[in-house]
């Protein structure tokens, strides 16, 4: 479905309505909409927050049966690179086996179930500390020590167990089930959607993760909708459209959903707020947007005059001519679900990536993680991907300054966390309550993780 959509009661102006009439057109794939339609309106029910045994059911029925991001390819360059994906009780080494081959094995000696790594670098083979079995790249016994000892042994078949590996966007992504759909088609309309935002040209510059004091979905939930921001995150009103953000669900797709925030004009929460207003409070929150005075002549925007810079300033950084991109492309949050846990972003001005998991098998604990995907140079010359730097729960986020106006955004959100996650345990109402539209993506959510669990 294209061009505006009428949504009962939502106010204005839509973002189909913005895009209709930005400088620099938004592209067809922008320029659809689809709302939610047949999801109920039943409440979410509380067990699956905060039950272990609930836990322990995804952990068989989601973790090992979905696809996932692992990690970026670029952080895998040379043979032997390899990386440790870990996820509720499950290790995997995943590792660049051969030039053109990216493997994943079960992080576990075979003889006495010793982790083989415990970080990642750059190996020949797997060893383990403990007796000294080893691996090839490829997953094949080399070393077997007292082999006299093991008659029970069949050295061509002791091989480390693999998981599926694929490979999207420049990420490589993982599948424990040895039955999975292929990844192709598990990612339904995703790569269609970013052939222009191309995110195997992006190298990773930020990445940060935190331990988050509550379940991985309410962690994953607080991040994908607007409609706590008027409440939330009140010093982005007045650059940031909140209450008109648009939600995409489509008809038949399980895995993957959108929303889409226009910035550069205020919430339609504001009355009275000025283009030069607008700029002011956003050049505040984003660094991005520093240097020159920029000012709004007759008959122009503040919207089209941001874009403008913004366009300017990543065609310097990239080395690229990107004076055609799209006003959207520019400035907007666009931003998709993967289920069960990546959300990666569309357009060039926000390059993030979150990606949500449990913390061990604790069902009120879990992992946040932010990355930056920023543009590779075209002469090549960008950095290494960035290391991960590690926040404990006590942490805030703003102790990692490479995140920038996000730290403040995602602090605001994680005290919420906190009393959410308290919340929970202490009320008495057996379900939560979804708004129709502004959480279609929670219940959309919901539904595909409901089919997974009663497979």
């Amino acid at each position: 479905m294209t061009g505006p959509v009428i949504v009962q009661g939502r106010p204005g102006p839509s973002v189909q309505e913005v895009l209709a009439t930005d400088k620099n057109p938004a592209p067809d794939v922008m320029r659809m909409e689809s709302p939610a339609a047949g999801l109920g309106l039943e409440d979410i029910g509380i067990e699956r927050y905060v039950s272990q045994a609930w836990h322990d059911r995804e952990v068989e029925k989601v973790w090992r049966r979905t696809w996932q991001i692992a990690c970026r390819v670029e952080e895998l360059p040379d043979v032997g690179d390899h990386i440790i994906y870990e996820v509720a009780s499950e290790s995997l080494i995943v590792v660049r086996a051969a030039p053109d081959q990216i493997k994943a094995y079960v992080n576990a000696c075979l003889h006495r179930g010793t982790i083989l790594r415990k970080d990642g670098g750059c190996v020949k083979q797997f060893r383990c500390p403990f007796h000294g079995f080893s691996w090839s790249l490829q997953g094949k016994l080399t070393d077997l020590p007292a082999a006299w000892d093991f008659p029970q042994i069949n050295r061509a078949e002791f091989n480390l167990s693999e998981a599926k590996t694929g490979v999207w966007g420049g990420f490589v992504f993982i599948n424990l089930d040895p039955d999975c759909e292929p990844l192709e088609s598990y990612l339904e309309i995703l790569p269609r959607h970013f052939e222009s935002f191309a995110l195997e040209d992006r190298y990773k510059a930020v990445h940060v993760a935190k331990i988050m004091p509550c379940n991985w979905k309410l962690s994953m939930e607080a991040f994908i909708e607007a409609y706590h921001v008027p409440m939330a995150h009140t010093q982005t009103l007045p650059y940031y459209g909140d209450s008109n953000t648009q939600y995409d669900v489509w008809p038949g797709v399980r895995h993957v959903n959108r929303m889409i925030s226009v910035q550069g004009i205020a919430s339609p929460a504001l009355d009275d707020i000025t283009p030069e207003m607008i700029i002011k409070n956003m050049r505040r929150d984003v660094p991005f947007f520093d240097g020159d005075p920029i000012v709004v002549g007759p008959g122009e925007t503040a919207r089209a005059k941001l874009a403008e810079r913004a366009r300017e300033k990543m065609s310097r950084s990239s080395g690229r001519d990107l004076s055609q991109l799209s006003d959207t492309e520019s400035l907007d949050l666009i931003q998709y679900s993967l289920f069960p846990n990546a959300v990666p972003w569309g357009g060039q001005s926000l390059p993030v990536c979150y990606r949500f998991r449990p913390y061990g098998n604790n069902p009120e604990m879990s992992i946040m993680e932010i990355m930056f995907l920023f543009a590779k140079a075209a002469d090549g010359s960008h950095p290494p991907p960035a290391k991960i730097r590690w926040l404990s729960v006590d942490e805030p986020w703003a102790t990692a300054p490479e995140l920038g106006s996000a730290a403040r955004i995602s602090d605001q959100d994680t005290d919420n966390l906190k009393r959410i996650q308290r919340g929970l345990r202490a009320t008495k109402k057996p379900g939560v309550t979804l708004a129709a539209y502004q959480e279609s993506r929670i219940r959309h959510f919901h539904r595909t993780l409901d089919e997974y669990m009663a497979r």
